[in-house]
Parts: C-alpha cells; structure tokens; sequence
C-alpha cells in the first residue's frame, strides 16, 4: 500500500509521459500540415517556372542572343575594315617615309659629289697657287742671288 501510495503521491512519471506524448503528437500534427502546405507551395511555383517562365525566358533569351550576334557580327565587320583602313595608312606613311629617307640619302650622295668637286677645286687651286709661290720664291733667290755677288 505504501508503495502504491508512494507511487500516486510522489511518483509523477507517468502523468508527465502521457503530457509528452499528446504535445509530441500534436506538434507533429501541426508541424506535419505546416510543410505539406509549404512543401505543396514549392511544387506550384516549380511547375509554374517550369511551364510558364521557363519558356518565356528561353524565348526572350533565343529572341535577343540572335540580335545580339547580328550586332556583334556588325561590330566585328566594322571593326575588321577599321583595321585595315589603318593598316593602309601606316602602310602609306610608311611609303611616305621611305620616299624622304631615299630623297635625302639622294641629297646627301649628290652634296658629298658636290664637296668632292669643290674640294679637288680647291686642290687643285692650292697646288696651283703654291707652284707660283714656288716660282716665284725661286725668282726672289735668284733675284737675291745676284745681288749676293756684289
């Protein structure tokens, strides 16, 4: 008796398991419809963007990766005659620059010819001249000469 009396007086085990059990039961009952709801939830907006959005933005995307490439097709092509418009130009300058450097080389050969003959002139001209100093010193010592005789 004691036991038993014990048991029901102090003993509240069993009382807090079957609380337990009913909280467990109805937080799972709640829990259980709140993601089915959520779960039910997701699977509308992924059939949704499957047959709806999806396609759309496959099309919107087909539509404009088509424009886009035509453009950048034009871009290239424009880029493409840029280019070769500037390589013609640098092509032309380059020309331009080789017909200077062969005019001045050509300038340059035609003065040193020039210095040359202007320097064989003055050769010339220095040999000539010291040929008259030379007879003309050799008709001063003979000049003196003959006055040494006195």
């Amino acid at each position: 008796d004691v036991g038993e009396v014990y048991s029901r007086l102090l003993d509240h085990r069993p009382v807090i398991q079957g609380e337990i059990r009913y909280f467990v039961k109805e937080f799972e009952e709640k829990r259980g419809l709140r993601e089915l709801r959520v779960l039910e939830n997701l699977k509308n907006t992924i059939f949704e963007a499957n047959e709806r959005v999806l396609p759309k933005c496959e099309q919107a995307m087909q539509d404009n990766l088509s424009e886009t490439f035509k453009r950048l097709q034009a871009a290239n092509a424009m880029i493409h005659r840029l280019q070769e418009r500037e390589c013609e130009a640098l092509k032309l300058q380059a020309d331009k620059v080789m017909a200077r450097e062969e005019k001045c080389i050509a300038h340059w050969e035609e003065f040193m010819k020039e210095q040359q003959k202007k320097r064989a002139e003055v050769d010339e001209e220095h040999r000539k001249a010291m040929e008259r100093l030379k007879e003309q010193y050799s008709e001063m010592e003979k000049e003196l000469a003959k006055y040494a005789s006195f």
